[in-house]
């Protein structure tokens, strides 16, 4: 009989690049940031990678503090997603959280960015992000979105106490 040993663990194993997104919602607005990937301006939710001793709920809100300088929970997880980009040769593993801010203010508020890469960040309908298509980092920003919306039609939501982690 073979056992695995600590050195031996891991080796043989696929491992995705584990992705932390964003649907944050005002009043039917969605926030994006314009970003710089590998040299091109493009769209994306406020997100970004775990990291090591990092729990996917801590790790979330880093990426929103870090992309927008918003600093909240997530009120529930609305959809895990396994992407592969072939123009990169990369897999991610996406886990997109949900905020709805529309009952915590009276205007959008205000994002700073603390990431360099970070352009701006704006609040678009979901027209505009259609219409912007061609600009979105990657086909699971629009996905995730109209995941959302579906979900809130239909109830269907991950509630944030079923993704479990030992740190």
């Amino acid at each position: 009989m073979l056992t695995a040993t600590p050195s031996d663990h891991g080796s043989d194993q696929f491992k995705p690049n584990t992705t932390l997104a964003w649907v944050v919602v005002f009043r039917d607005k969605f926030l994006l940031v314009e970003e710089i990937d590998q040299g091109n301006t493009v769209f994306n939710q406020p997100a970004g990678h775990l990291e090591a001793d990092e729990n996917l709920i801590d790790g979330a809100k880093r990426e929103l503090i870090e992309e927008t300088g918003l600093n909240f929970n997530p009120d529930y997880a609305s959809g895990i997603y396994y992407f592969h980009r072939p123009e990169l040769s990369l897999y991610f593993l996406r886990f997109c959280f949900v905020l709805d801010l529309s009952e915590q203010f009276d205007q959008a508020p205000i994002c700073m960015p603390n990431d360099e890469e970070i352009i701006s960040c704006q609040w678009l309908t979901l027209s505009e992000i259609q219409s912007r298509k061609n600009q979105l980092r990657s086909p699971m920003v629009l996905q995730c979105i109209e995941d959302y919306l579906s979900n809130l039609k239909s109830g269907e939501k991950i509630p944030l106490s079923q993704l479990k982690s030992n740190l």
